[in-house]
């Protein structure tokens, strides 16, 4: 099946791409269609479609909704002890009022 230059115009409106007519003339999409042809005649029946070729899944965990209740196992890793004992990070103020 073979393309003229005016059906490959069209097809390039079509798809919003702009072609020189120096491109049009070297383009040799007949054997990219002949090549889409034998992938269409290839027998797929009975084949279950595949999201990725990759046969693994991802690892997957239980959600579990907990509180942390880690409070002060974080606060202790606080450098400045200033705030701990109310139950925050102390830092270095950073902006004049």
């Amino acid at each position: 099946m073979a393309f003229s230059k005016q059906q490959l115009r069209k097809f390039a409106d079509l798809i919003r791409i702009e072609i020189s007519d120096e491109k049009l003339e070297e383009m040799n999409i007949d054997s990219v269609v002949e090549w889409l042809d034998k992938l269409q005649k290839i027998d797929t029946t009975g084949i279950t479609p595949m999201i990725s070729p990759a046969e693994h899944a991802a690892p997957r965990r239980a959600d579990m909704v907990t509180d942390g209740n880690i409070r002060d196992a974080v606060l202790a890793n606080a450098p400045d002890k200033a705030g701990v004992s109310r139950g925050y990070f102390a830092v270095p103020k950073v902006m004049d009022e």
